[in-house]
């Protein structure tokens, strides 16, 4: 059986710089108003270095009572191309603030994420990103009442923790702006839930798109707001009963981009295309989708990585009284599939 090799010890590292342990564990930790001369601290990092030390994060975190650890909760953003942006934006900020990110996905079983929950606490993270893959509203664990917790992708139904999430509102106003500064006044929108759910994505882009009209001067026609379930087959299905009409839009805002999909395809049945005859935009961009429909598909990209890194910040750099509701931009790409209105 092969050795393991010897650790490096703190004696050693001080051995090899000429220094006191003392001093390498206030270069180490970066202690404030350590005093430590410039110099000397050069000594040190370079026999961390040359020795490859390691520091021991568990006793550390065991003298602190605070480990550099953020905890990320989720149902299944860590497996989601998706939302993975959102993992990837709390990454990236955690790591240049010198802390890492311990993940779990719980696929919404309340045993794994109790189990969870009692990880996170047990390693004594900073505190806990709890996301949620969509938006929605949601009920935070009673057991991270103690932990600190920002809400991420979501909104906390109790109001008692921040809560960082799209603007969803803005979004759809946003979108259906490109189809009428594009000149277009018949304007269709395919939602992706019905009228009666509560899922502020689908509530919030249906009141964009409203508002949008009205500010235009428009109307919303009953039958040209419909309601899918933000599927391929609803936006193909959905897209031909706005077309078979006697009267059809030029414009159509799809609530996702998979709806979207549907749209072009249904326009392509008919021997229509996107942006000639209809234009589309969707909602999302999908970087598996929107880039690669033809033509490229505008649509409106969700904040994942600034929602993320929002809360990390929040999380590392707290204030007494901390805004709970954080709404975020949600911003449009362009692409092809919209076009400007024929007389």
């Amino acid at each position: 059986m092969a050795r393991r090799p010897k650790t490096t010890t703190m004696a050693q590292v001080a051995e090899h710089a000429g220094v006191s342990q003392a001093t390498v564990s206030l270069v180490l930790n970066n202690v404030a108003g350590s005093r430590v001369a410039e110099a000397t601290k050069e000594r040190v990092l370079d026999a961390v270095r040359d020795l490859d030390y390691r520091t021991n994060a568990f006793a550390k975190t065991l003298r602190s009572g605070e480990s550099e650890m953020i905890g990320f909760i989720s149902d299944e953003v860590a497996s989601s191309p998706f939302a993975g942006g959102l993992l990837k934006g709390a990454q990236l900020l955690a790591w240049e603030n010198g802390n890492v990110i311990l993940t779990v996905d719980t696929y919404n079983d309340a045993g794994l994420e109790q189990a969870a929950v009692e990880m996170m606490q047990s390693y004594r993270v900073r505190g806990v990103v709890y996301a949620s893959m969509y938006h929605r509203v949601i009920d935070v664990p009673q057991a991270l009442s103690g932990v600190p917790t920002v809400v991420v992708n979501a909104q906390d139904r109790a109001g008692l923790v921040p809560s960082v999430f799209p603007d969803e509102e803005m979004g759809g106003y946003a979108a259906t702006r490109q189809l009428v500064d594009a000149g277009h006044t018949k304007i269709a929108m395919i939602n992706i839930q019905p009228e009666v759910s509560d899922l502020p994505a689908g509530i919030g882009r249906r009141a964009g798109f409203r508002r949008a009209l009205t500010e235009a001067g428009l109307s919303a026609r009953p039958d040209w707001l419909l309601s899918g379930t933000g599927i391929v087959e609803d936006g193909l299905r959905l897209t031909a009963q706005l077309m078979d009409g006697e009267d059809r839009p030029t414009a159509i805002f799809c609530g996702n981009d998979r709806t979207a999909w549907g749209a072009y395809r249904a326009l392509e049945a008919r021997g229509l295309s996107v942006p000639d005859d209809c234009s589309i935009i969707g909602f999302d961009n999908h970087e598996m989708l929107a880039p690669h429909l033809d033509p490229g598909l505008s649509t409106v990209a969700l904040p994942y990585e600034q929602m993320a890194g929002t809360a990390i910040d929040l999380l590392l750099n707290p204030t007494p009284s901390p805004s709970l509701h954080i709404p975020l931009e949600c911003t449009v790409v362009t692409r092809g599939s919209v076009a400007k209105a024929k007389a």
